[in-house]
């Protein structure tokens, strides 16, 4: 039988002075010098605790999460990521780019597999292990959890591996859906970066796809 998700100590955010990465505390203390009125913090998850749906990104982005203080908002992605929650009744409102623009999760929960803002959009593998329990304490934090979409390569494996599989178990591929345990599935997609969608290798039918799949899949279970 496949692992279920455990809890972890540290629980499922970071705290906003958090220093356990020391090239991402050095970076957002930069920050905080340039821009002062920025979040320029980990960034906590969004949405409600009792979601079936766990997205999970890669990491801040600098004039999005960062500067905004909520996953996905501000920049390129989060504009195809919450118009295609809102098409699949994912969430309710509208999005407006803002942290006070009235969006509401419905059912789903927005996380980053790296907390802070990393140099480049890159986070180092040690940054993206150090960050690791605090997406298994999301994780476990979940009760209702029954589908993850990974954003990406990187969110894939360290989504498995907090899981406790090993990442060649389950390789990823975009619009591939992995069952992961206890009746959780995993749901692959390429990033909705604008890098990713400029140059066509994710449409908007693609990502659409993923999340039509995903709630074909919370309908039945």
């Amino acid at each position: 039988m496949s692992p279920a998700p455990r809890a972890h100590p540290c629980g499922p955010e970071p705290a906003s002075a958090c220093s356990l990465c020391p090239r991402l505390s050095c970076f957002l203390a930069e920050q905080r010098v340039l821009e002062p009125y920025w979040h320029n913090a980990p960034v906590p998850s969004f949405g409600p605790a009792t979601a079936r749906l766990l997205v999970v990104g890669l990491a801040p982005g600098m004039n999005g999460a960062n500067r905004t203080g909520r996953p996905f908002t501000g920049d390129h992605a989060g504009v195809l990521l919450y118009e295609t929650l809102l098409a699949f009744g994912f969430a309710s409102g509208r999005y407006d780019a803002r942290p006070d623009d009235g969006l509401s999760m419905a059912d789903c929960m927005i996380t980053n597999a790296v907390r802070c803002l990393p140099p480049l959009n890159k986070p180092t593998p040690a940054e993206i292990n150090t960050c690791r329990p605090f997406l298994a304490a999301r994780i476990a934090s979940l009760p209702r959890l029954a589908a993850i979409v990974a954003l990406g390569r990187i969110a894939h494996d360290t989504t498995l591996v907090a899981l406790g599989h090993k990442r060649s178990a389950f390789p990823f591929g975009h619009g591939a859906r992995h069952a992961v345990g206890h009746g959780l599935h995993l749901f692959d997609s390429y990033h909705c970066s604008r890098y990713n969608t400029n140059t066509g290798v994710l449409t908007p039918a693609m990502f659409r796809a993923v999340f039509a799949d995903v709630r074909a899949h919370l309908t039945v279970s």
